[in-house]
């Protein structure tokens, strides 16, 4: 027993000398530059984590401290694993986060089947799916009969949709033949940008491109907005006399964003895509991009790009935000 005692103060007196020797980042009072530093672009302007200086928030893989915090806009956080006991120093490192999909949460690496036709795997926030089979359209035994035996019934009754998902497939926006650039020895390659994620107020949509310095495919993402969430202001609309649906409406007067309890630095006036009186549903039909900045309280600013509505077109094939299966539907 006297040596377990002898170890165990022996243990912690080197855990003490290690914390007390932990190098402190934060010095007060505080002492900043006359000037604000310049971020490079997609990098957070923050304050530090002493509550004193604006910095350039720390990226994936950089050292963090207590004094150099990771950018909080792109969900990082400081890992502190790797300097035990002092806990001095980390890398910044992503969240593991789950994945949302028609409002049901699923883990980070949960395999899941949301269709009949396709199985799921959650990574990161970011879903992919593959189908559960290969169609064969050739000899199919559902045609007809031989012999007066009867074909399987449970697989004859998906060959319909089998053959469609054949060639529909191939047709979403995941595979069609990408439009092709050449830009600085790169051949750039996007995908169609997703439906917003939100059919009223703020959201997200996103695409896959290699539109970037290294050439590689990425997931972008860029903010949206179709319409305002509050009631009131749809019954506002007016739709002209001998017609059902108003395409496109804008509020009185500009406005600014909100997004993440920040605000934006200017206020805008945007196009909204309106409303019918039969059960169309009106989506954006020509945009452009825009960069908008945000202002956080006491926390530095950022930018996103985001989605400018300039018309909306009104039409009956109307599908849930972040319905990836769609287009597989017989229309």
């Amino acid at each position: 027993m006297k040596i377990s005692r002898g170890r165990m103060c022996l243990e912690s007196e080197n855990k003490d000398a290690g914390v007390a020797g932990r190098k402190q980042f934060c010095h007060w009072p505080c002492k900043c530059p006359h000037q604000k530093p310049h971020c490079p672009p997609g990098v957070s302007l923050v304050r530090d984590g002493c509550g004193c200086c604006k910095i350039c928030a720390k990226q994936p893989g950089e050292i963090c401290n207590e004094a150099d915090l990771c950018d909080p806009h792109k969900g990082l956080y400081c890992d502190y694993s790797v300097d035990r006991p002092r806990y001095e120093t980390g890398v910044c490192a992503c969240k593991s986060v789950g994945c949302e999909f028609n409002q049901v949460h699923y883990h980070n690496g949960q395999v899941f089947q949301p269709n009949p036709l396709f199985s799921c795997l959650c990574v990161s926030g970011a879903i992919g799916c593959t189908p559960l089979f290969i169609p064969k359209l050739a000899d199919s035994h559902c045609s007809g009969a031989k012999g007066g035996k009867k074909s399987d019934q449970s697989n004859c009754g998906l060959e319909p949709l089998l053959q469609q998902l054949s060639t529909s497939y191939k047709t979403m926006p995941a595979y069609r033949n990408l439009p092709l650039i050449w830009k600085k020895k790169c051949l750039v390659q996007a995908t169609k940008w997703t439906p917003c994620s939100r059919t009223c107020g703020m959201g997200i949509s996103n695409r896959v491109t290699n539109e970037n310095s290294n050439c590689e495919m990425r997931k972008e993402k860029r903010l949206c907005y179709i319409q305002p969430c509050d009631s009131n202001i749809l019954k506002t609309i007016k739709i002209p006399k001998g017609k059902t649906c108003q395409p496109t409406f804008q509020l009185s007067k500009a406005e600014k964003f909100v997004f993440s309890g920040c605000s934006s630095t200017q206020s805008y006036k945007p196009t909204f895509c309106g409303i019918c009186l039969d059960k169309r549903c009106c989506i954006p039909n020509k945009s452009k991009m825009i960069t908008i900045q945000f202002d956080c309280p006491n926390e530095g600013s950022f930018k996103w790009k985001m989605l400018w509505i300039t018309s909306c077109v009104c039409q009956r094939n109307c599908r849930e935000p972040g319905d990836i299966f769609s287009e597989l539907k017989i229309l």
